[in-house]
């Protein structure tokens, strides 16, 4: 990608779409050795499920574990997929919500797992957003110690990101996503008609982790984000390559690194803040929702680069914009019902994942796709800096 200007990505979007009626489904591989898998991204994929699964899978039984949103739209047409393909299924249902990424929450889902007889040679599958695919993804790394999982993302920021690269958790009361384990797929398969069904909302929320994507280590994707903004949104050629390129994005970087000891906490761009900022909002969604979150966290993340002296301020001026333009939020001040005191959240900071020796590891940026880790930031340089952004009202 950081080879070619936004024309030529513009050109090889073009080509994919152009001889068909509707664009083919596009793949990309997940390279872990013996336990590579596929990410494919297309339409009528759920209908397609039970075959795609016979693929890579010789399971007699799944658990499709749903929220009550998506239950209703999808879980008997992929039970009806698998039925076809001699796969038994049981539906188990949570919550829609972040707070259901918790102790007893998973419990049930564990329990309902083995309820349902599911061996270590069967699947579940987690059919959802990213809770959904975080909490059935945790239950099926730890039930009868490891049973095989397919993520089947239905939300946008699922299929660019949580669905991909085997992270799966639950939250603690003192931050998001403590409790945990690596388990990577068996498949993803990334429905886009899902994605039709959205709200307006979920949408935009996911389109922040398309975005971090871009300001990571690809400039001309941005370019591209920035041109093709409108089009993406109203689906076609341009949404699926956009999953595309960020499920490419990822798979490279989770190749090199699955376990995040290196690179891969790049990936966690605006994550520091945004995390925080989940914690202290009590994982509201009425008030705050992941993706949001991100959106913030990114564009703190870039003022916190200039204000290091790191990064022109013309960089979060224009992450900023584009964030504006996709109807996102940037700024603390745009979190409803406020984010608390500066204390408050220094001490949700200070449980993040990634702190080391006391201090949080950050990822900051030198400019537009120009992102590197930072370990060893004064303590009173994030205070300066957080004091600073609680007084903008933006």
């Amino acid at each position: 990608m950081n080879e070619q200007g936004v024309e030529g990505f513009t050109a090889q979007i073009n080509r994919r779409g152009e001889s068909a009626s509707a664009p083919p489904d596009l793949s990309v591989k997940v390279e872990l050795g013996t336990r590579a898998y596929e990410i494919v991204i297309g339409e009528g994929l759920l209908e397609r499920s039970g075959t795609l699964i016979a693929q890579v899978s010789k399971a007699k039984a799944a658990a499709i574990v749903v929220d009550e949103n998506t239950g209703p739209l999808y879980a008997n047409k992929v039970s009806a997929a698998l039925g076809a393909c001699g796969i038994r299924s049981a539906v188990i249902g949570i919550k829609p919500g972040e707070r259901s990424k918790s102790f007893s929450v998973y419990e049930q889902v564990c329990e309902a797992i083995l309820a349902a007889r599911i061996g270590r040679d069967d699947l579940v599958i987690a059919l959802g957003g990213g809770v959904v695919g975080d909490l059935a993804g945790f239950a099926a790394a730890t039930v009868r110690r490891g049973v095989a999982l397919v993520q089947m993302p239905t939300t946008l920021l699922a299929q660019v990101d949580s669905s991909v690269g085997g992270k799966t958790g639950i939250n603690s009361s003192l931050g998001k996503n403590l409790i945990g384990a690596f388990h990577q797929p068996t498949l993803v398969l990334a429905d886009m008609g899902a994605l039709d069904s959205l709200p307006a909302r979920e949408f935009r929320a996911g389109y922040a982790e398309v975005v971090k994507y871009a300001l990571i280590d690809r400039p001309q994707f941005f370019e591209w984000l920035e041109a093709k903004r409108a089009e993406i949104f109203s689906g076609g050629v341009a949404r699926a390559e956009a999953i595309a390129e960020c499920c490419r994005a990822k798979a490279a970087i989770v190749a090199l690194d699955e376990t995040e000891t290196g690179e891969r906490a790049l990936l966690n761009l605006g994550h520091t803040f945004g995390h925080a900022l989940e914690t202290v909002t009590g994982y509201d969604g009425a008030r705050l929702v992941h993706g949001e979150a991100v959106a913030i966290g990114c564009a703190m993340a870039f003022r916190f680069s200039t204000a290091l002296g790191l990064a022109d301020p013309e960089a979060p001026r224009r992450v900023e914009a584009h964030l504006a333009a996709a109807g996102l939020p940037s700024r603390l001040a745009h979190v409803r019902g406020g984010t608390g005191s500066l204390d408050a959240l220094l001490a949700a900071m200070a449980q993040d994942k990634k702190v080391k020796d006391g201090t949080p590891t950050f990822i900051l940026a030198r400019g537009i796709g120009k992102s590197f880790i930072q370990r060893g930031i004064e303590l009173s340089r994030l205070r300066d800096f957080l004091a600073a952004e609680l007084r903008s009202n933006g």
